[in-house]
């Protein structure tokens, strides 16, 4: 199992609900690492890039809308199975399905407002970690937990 790094987006109802410090600590929690955080506001030509695999479906301009219409959190998380594990932890994409335990089943009141945003695949990873960071905000660093939470199996 490698070490993978994936984007978080930390969403605009989240920002706005004062659980960012929640969501981030879910994370870290699980042992994953924090190796580039921000708080921006997205632009529509950002929107329409991190989003282009949607354009033209029924719910794009509602996405776009909402994405753009306050700030939000971006993260780098670092981490064995980055992408699969923080995606469990997200919980179901609609807040109402998601299970207890994960951020949108404990956090989420609704279907359309879903908290966060986590890629789906490492390709996608890494396409989105460069839109929303260069490669200079993205910090490598260990820290003396990460023994204690990644063994050499995880390393690869």
């Amino acid at each position: 199992m490698a070490i993978e790094r994936t984007l978080i987006l930390i969403k605009p109802d989240g920002v706005q609900r004062g659980i960012v410090g929640d969501i981030i600590g879910r994370f870290e929690r699980t042992g994953m690492k924090i190796v580039g955080m921000k708080l921006m506001k997205m632009s529509d030509e950002l929107a329409s890039q991190h989003y282009k695999d949607h354009v033209g479906k029924g719910f794009y301009a509602g996405l776009v809308k909402f994405m753009t219409s306050s700030p939000l959190v971006a993260l780098a998380v670092e981490g064995p199975k980055a992408v699969e594990n923080c995606r469990k932890l997200m919980g179901k994409t609609f807040c109402t399905d998601a299970q207890a335990g994960t951020i949108r089943g404990d956090f989420g009141v609704s279907r359309g407002l879903n908290l966060v945003h986590g890629s789906d695949s490492a390709e996608s990873a890494q396409r989105e970690l460069g839109l929303f960071f260069q490669a200079n905000e993205l910090q490598e660093y260990s820290r003396a937990v990460d023994a204690w939470t990644w063994n050499d199996e995880d390393k690869g």
